[in-house]
């Protein structure tokens, strides 16, 4: 029986591209799509795997489904002479409906049953005219970033200052409204005062009201005792 045909989709097809300088973790993405109706098991494995890793490096692709892989190359001292012999290989295998365990499927696969697909390594270094090219990039990358920073900061500032007119807005209205309450308060302690007054003053001329017929009836009565005095001493003298 002939080995089967790799039926997942590799982009890049053969060469996985490392754009240096090497002197911090370069990374390349892979991509499997698979286009058939049934679901594939992948597994991606490489001739140095100290130099380099792979995420993810194993898993299922659904029918119609695409999965990218990050292949990251660890730093080293590169050197232009030395030709790269690292190389990848993706295998997969189609799963069949009634298998749960993926471990136990991969022992127990017959080599017919895997297909895999090859990749070499290749390591670039940027021209002088793309090293500037890549430098006026990034200065003005840079100078792009600071001018959203400035303008944020200048945004930001502007917000900062209604914030703090705002506040003192609210400050001068909660004074006003403090300054009524005590107007208020003192309001209704003077009225509470001029009805007590009120009151009092009531009070002394229910009283005086009172006693009035008792101080009206003694002046008539001194009028009659005089009478009577008046009388009785004018009946002496005429006698």
């Amino acid at each position: 029986m002939s080995k089967l045909e790799q039926i997942l989709i590799l982009d890049p097809p053969g060469d996985l591209r490392f754009r240096g300088p090497f002197t911090d973790v370069v990374t390349t993405n892979l991509k499997l799509r698979n286009p058939s109706d049934r679901r594939v098991c992948f597994k991606v494995k490489t001739t140095a795997p100290r130099r380099y890793c792979v995420r993810p490096n194993s898993g299922v692709i659904d029918p119609g489904a695409t999965v990218t892989i990050s292949v990251m190359l660890q730093p080293f001292d590169y050197d232009p002479n030395e030709k790269s012999k690292h190389k990848f290989m993706v295998q997969s295998i189609f799963v069949p409906p009634s298998v749960s365990d993926l471990e136990a499927m991969w022992k127990d696969a017959k080599p017919d049953d895997l297909m895999d697909s090859k990749l070499r390594c290749v390591f670039e270094m940027p021209s002088d005219s793309e090293k500037l090219s890549e430098l006026e990039s990034t200065k003005a990358s840079s100078a792009l970033n600071a001018s959203k920073t400035a303008g944020s900061l200048s945004t930001d500032d502007t917000e900062m200052r209604k914030l703090m007119e705002e506040s003192r807005r609210l400050q001068t209205e909660v004074g006003k409204l403090l300054d009524e309450n005590r107007q208020l308060k003192d309001e209704g302690l003077r009225m509470r005062k001029a009805n007590q007054f009120d009151s009092s003053v009531s009070k002394s001329s229910a009283a005086m009201l009172s006693k009035d017929p008792a101080s009206r009836s003694l002046p008539s009565l001194l009028v009659v005792i005089a009478a009577i005095f008046i009388g009785f001493f004018l009946g002496k003298f005429v006698l």
